[in-house]
């Protein structure tokens, strides 16, 4: 069947961007997925990027319809650093990516080569937009996807970082009393991000605009010392504590919303239980499992890592704290790292939720680089941390 690939028109196209992402979004029946409510604007989970575009696949003659899309999004990220002869302290190298994202196919027009079309004319967007790699993320057992960009489209198995879950209980959770938390102001926070974090692969040039965005609710330090005082950013990074920990929070809720369906009715009786036994005796502090079987709000943790031997706890009281306040607003947290980070066991998961592998891949699409001294970087070894845009979650 003859397809057309063209630009996203919202005065147009949006009932049918909306019934492939409503189609593929639930899977077949009988099992369990997420299913995403964009609120009415399909554009939501790559607006706030520094460029973006999204393509749809309609088909020709009398009755068309849309049936494919993809999204996808441009911006600069650390993918290796650099230190000059004599120097002390190592700079950021920088590339331009493009990520692709939100790929679905109607299940009644799938195997016809039109996921195939979306992803190259989208990395023919990406090459005008001067990328130096496209990279995308997609779970680890889904077969479909993996083969397409693995096979087809020339992909490398890149990162499995880890995405944690966790609902949000009734009750507030328990921070340690040796824990100060600070809330620190946009630029002291781009100042923290840019001085330790600025290395890590992913981590984007234009932090900046993330930490002022009206979407980042804001960025938290937690220091191992009681009533601890802010001295201020330089003053901290000139003489930090011994243990410390940073964390942002993003405010998904905002831009899209979750549904699980498809749950066993065993899953929804415990939490319904679980809920009634809070209303009734809220003393007992059982861990009321939220309403997650219809549409609910989520938060997105990035920027999480610090330093120090009680880092690790610093992390526990962070997730606590954002835990606290999420509590009446959003049902669940959410966050990613890297497998190897030694935050990862810090952070409180829902296993059934969770993912303990996502797959990421990274493709070449330019024969020369920005920068020599990094290379192939789709033949890098992975470091132990990575950083997670929330623009693109």
């Amino acid at each position: 069947m003859a397809v057309v690939i063209r630009e996203y028109d919202p005065t147009k196209d949006l009932l049918g961007a909306e019934e492939v992402d409503r189609v593929c979004e639930v899977g077949p029946s009988g099992t369990m997925s997420l299913y995403t409510d964009h609120l009415g604007e399909p554009l939501a989970r790559i607006r706030n990027s520094p460029a973006y575009l999204m393509l749809v696949a309609e088909t020709t003659g009398p009755t068309k319809q849309i049936v494919g899309l993809v999204r996808g999004t441009v911006k600069m990220v650390t993918c290796g650093k650099k230190t000059k002869r004599g120097a002390k302290i190592s700079s950021p190298i920088y590339t331009k990516v493009g990520y692709i994202l939100g790929l679905r196919i109607h299940p009644s027009h799938r195997r016809m080569g039109i996921g195939l079309l979306l992803v190259r004319r989208m990395e023919d967007w990406f090459k005008e937009k001067g990328s130096e790699y496209s990279y995308m993320a997609t779970e680890k057992d889904n077969e479909a996807s993996v083969q397409l960009f693995t096979g087809r489209c020339g992909y490398t198995k890149f990162r499995t970082p880890s995405i944690l879950v966790h609902p949000v209980y009734a009750h507030r959770r328990r921070i340690s009393r040796h824990v100060s938390i600070i809330q620190l102001s946009p630029s002291d926070a781009e100042a923290l991000y840019r001085a330790r974090f600025s290395l890590i692969e992913f981590f984007p040039r234009d932090i900046d605009k993330v930490l002022a965005n009206p979407l980042t609710l804001g960025t938290f330090l937690a220091v191992y010392e009681n009533d601890y005082q802010w001295p201020g950013i330089e003053a901290f990074l000139k003489n930090p504590p011994e243990s410390w920990a940073v964390v942002s929070v993003w405010d998904l809720d905002s831009v899209f919303r979750l549904e699980l369906r498809g749950a066993p009715a065993l899953w929804r009786g415990v939490a319904a239980v679980s809920r009634a036994v809070d209303r009734m005796a809220p003393w007992l502090n059982v861990p009321a499992i939220p309403n997650i079987f219809r549409s609910f709000g989520t938060w997105f943790m990035y920027g999480l890592g610090g330093e120090g031997s009680k880092k690790a706890r610093m992390v526990r009281s962070l997730c606590a704290y954002v835990h606290n306040n999420a509590r009446g607003r959003v049902s669940v947290l959410a966050t990613e790292v890297a497998a190897s980070d030694p935050v990862r066991k810090a952070v409180p998961k829902w296993k059934r939720l969770s993912c303990d592998e996502d797959l990421w891949c990274l493709k070449r699409l330019g024969e020369e680089y920005s920068d020599g001294e990094v290379g192939d970087w789709t033949k890098s070894t992975p470091g132990s941390t990575i950083f997670v845009d929330p623009r693109e979650v």
